[in-house]
């Protein structure tokens, strides 16, 4: 990792001292971002869930809504609730991602059905009224899906945005470019225009690309420390893994597959581990083979004014060790 690159660590780095950071996470499980709920929920000291807010994605609402009850429940935390959020992209139909995460979306495990419903209020105005009621900068808002829920927000009630105290959103991509398109990762593309509602919105922002995601190699010796740990959760995280890494093992040839989501979590927990630099992003909304694109201004060639943090490597053995230490604590 180049020294100069670490200019992650003084772009706005808030206090992550010893204080437990409140976070509503904003997902659509998909196996990598039921890992990343698993290591939250591991991670009591640091970490508290207020919520998790449902929005389809990698497979339709109802199952990304009821995946994120299976799992809250493998983690043996029923006490954090689930808010169904947007069924569909702000102006687009929806896209989903069968074809890696299954028909249920977390394929490779056969988890017990939920133990309670989500709850009544909608996801969206969920976010509004938690964000008015909490004091601004107290909330962190971590996207692992298409950020329709926040875009939709942010438009109906624009006050919250300055209570936001930061948005760490897994998407997007500048050196490995694309995967769901040439050109575009799969969380921007399914809903470019919440993007752009967001990177536009003046909340701090960071961004976890496939750049840091396709460093971060799953491989068969790092799972099988998952499985070694004996607990309920370990082997749900191999199980899981051991599915989905088939389609990206057969598309890159690699001796893993990336890990996306946990990388957001893990931003969270170890700042330090992750390499980046504030520079300006927008989203293409019209390209003919370009939409949903992050373009990325790494080295500053538009003058545009800096908007997001943009990650760009992480160290993965300290990452997968962290990993594995917070699924442990799990049943």
């Amino acid at each position: 990792m180049r020294e100069r690159e670490r200019e992650r660590a003084k772009q706005g780095k808030t206090d992550r001292t010893m204080a437990t950071r409140k976070i509503i996470i904003d997902t659509d499980p998909g196996q990598d971002d039921s890992v990343a709920i698993l290591i939250a929920l591991g991670s009591p000291h640091e970490l508290e869930v207020v919520a998790i807010v449902s929005v389809a994605g990698n497979v339709p609402l109802w199952r990304t809504t009821e995946n994120a009850l299976k799992v809250t429940d493998l983690a043996g935390r029923p006490d954090v609730p689930v808010y169904a959020g947007c069924a569909r992209p702000m102006r687009r139909q929806p896209i989903t991602a069968e074809h890696v995460h299954g028909t249920t979306g977390i394929n490779g495990v056969d988890l017990a059905p939920a133990s309670r419903p989500a709850q009544d209020q909608h996801g969206v105005d969920f976010l509004i009224d938690t964000l008015r009621a909490s004091e601004p900068g107290e909330i962190t808002l971590c996207v692992l899906g298409p950020i329709t829920n926040v875009a939709m927000a942010m438009v109906k009630a624009p006050d919250i945005t300055g209570r936001i105290a930061e948005i760490v959103w897994m998407a997007g991509a500048y050196f490995e470019v694309g995967n769901i398109t040439p050109t575009a990762e799969f969380n921007v593309y399914v809903d470019p225009e919440a993007a752009d509602v967001v990177v536009k919105s003046g909340v701090k922002l960071t961004m976890v690309p496939l750049d840091v995601t396709h460093r971060a190699l799953a491989t068969h010796e790092r799972l099988d420390r998952f499985r070694a740990l004996g607990n309920r959760a370990g082997q749900a995280v191999a199980d899981m893994l051991n599915f989905s890494e088939r389609f990206d093992l057969g598309k890159y040839g690699w001796i893993g597959a990336p890990l996306h989501d946990p990388c957001v979590i893990a931003y969270l927990l170890q700042p330090e581990i992750f390499v980046g630099r504030h520079i300006n992003v927008e989203i293409e909304l019209a390209g003919t083979y370009t939409t949903g694109m992050t373009v990325a201004d790494w080295w500053g060639v538009s003058k545009r004014p800096a908007n997001v943090t943009y990650l760009r490597d992480v160290d993965a053995d300290a990452f997968f060790s962290l990993l594995v230490e917070r699924v442990g604590r799990l049943p």
